[in-house]
């Protein structure tokens, strides 16, 4: 049994993250990002305070996200209340961390065969 599950191949998988911004499946990504199993998205939101249920409306769009892992930024920050409803109303449980954790969770679940997305704010 490996102690840590290897993702499938062709899967976005979080390969390094900090000040600078991520890295995604070999693609450097400068600021806050969205990430899929199948794809990752810039996300122009900076600031925990900006997490918004529109701002991840791509992500309820999507379909299909049963997890969202939610990175804060350098500390985890409760999700409001309204927004962890309004999320578990389109069928999507989020749990919020600090960004390096949940770059962490989300590659475990991944290669798990997770339903999982990740909205993760940079370290700043």
């Amino acid at each position: 049994m490996e102690p840590t599950p290897v993702p499938p191949s062709g899967r976005q998988v979080i390969e390094g993250y900090g000040t600078s911004g991520f890295r995604v499946a070999g693609i450097r990504y400068g600021g806050s990002i969205l990430v899929f199993p199948d794809a990752t998205l810039e996300w122009p939101v900076s600031r925990f305070e900006d997490v918004t249920l529109e701002a991840l409306r791509p992500v309820i769009e999507r379909g299909g996200t049963e997890i969202l892992l939610l990175g804060c930024g350098a500390r985890m920050q409760p999700v409001p209340a309204a927004l962890r409803q309004a999320l578990k109303g389109a069928g999507i449980s989020t749990d919020a961390m600090d960004t390096g954790a949940a770059c962490r969770t989300y590659n475990v679940l991944l290669a798990e065969d997770r339903r999982v997305a990740a909205a993760l704010l940079r370290v700043s």
